[in-house]
Order: C-alpha cells, then structure tokens, then sequence
C-alpha cells in the first residue's frame, strides 16, 4: 500500500474504534461518556473529511484535470455524513437510544461504502497520480494530531 493510501486507511480503522468506542458507551447507557466519545469520533471524521477536500482532492484534480469523477462523489458522500453526525449528537444529548440507533446504523452503512470506494479506488488513483508528492501530502493532512480531540 502506497503513502497516501496507507495513510489515510490508518485513519479509517481510528475513526472506525472511536466509533465502536462511542457505541460501546451508548449500549451501556452511559450517555454521557456516549456523549465525550461520539465528540471523539466526530472531530476525527471532521479532520478526514476537510483534509481530503481541502488537500487530497485538490492536489488530485489539479494534477490529473479530473473534475467531475470520484472526488465529486466522494464530497457527496460527506455531504451526507455530516448531518447524520449532528443529528447523533442530538439524540445523544436527548438520551434517545432509539434515534441514536437509527442514525448510527444509518451512519455505520454509509461509512462502510464510502470507505471500500476510498480504499480500493480513489486512494490507489491519489497515490498513482501523487507518488512524487506523498510525503508532502500526508504531512499536509496532519492525521496524528487534532487540536480538537480531547484527550
């Protein structure tokens, strides 16, 4: 697996354990440690979600002049992601497992697809047409540091 790739895969599995961490917390009831972990999970996906359309896509499209191709699904997608996330963390502050349940369910499926598009498609596309530039890039993302989590 190349940089850029291998990066960004890494940091699906950490938005994917902060994700079960929070749920693991919902299940138990524990509505507020739900709460702080969802928060978790939600600034990690925020921080993946910017970098690759603030410095992945960009780079890609301007190296490759493809405009209307993955990266427009991909943005998509996050479009569709990030009202589920904020509607989770309503139904968490309501302490409403049933909501909860849905949207994260909801969220759990469109994560998974958006995922395996990622990883099997765009990113060995990102890699190939960025390979020269990939230490630059990853460091650009700045997936092991986010000044938002809270420790």
């Amino acid at each position: 697996m190349s940089a850029i790739a291998s990066a960004m895969s890494g940091h699906h599995s950490r938005c994917d354990d902060l994700f079960a961490a929070a749920l693991a917390k919902v299940s138990q009831e524990s509505w507020d440690d739900a709460t702080s972990e969802f928060k978790r999970f939600h600034d990690e996906m925020e921080l993946h979600m910017r970098g690759e359309e603030t410095v992945l896509f960009p780079a890609f499209e301007s190296t490759t002049g493809i405009q209307a191709g993955p990266t427009i699904v991909m943005r998509q997608e996050h479009d569709r992601m990030r009202p589920l996330l904020t509607q989770i963390e309503m139904a968490l502050g309501a302490r409403d497992p049933e909501r909860v349940d849905g949207y994260t369910s909801t969220l759990l499926i469109l994560m998974q697809q958006h995922n395996l598009k990622e990883e099997n498609i765009l990113y060995p596309m990102i890699d190939a047409a960025l390979h020269d530039r990939a230490p630059e890039l990853v460091a650009q993302l700045d997936l092991g540091r986010n000044p938002m989590r809270s420790q």
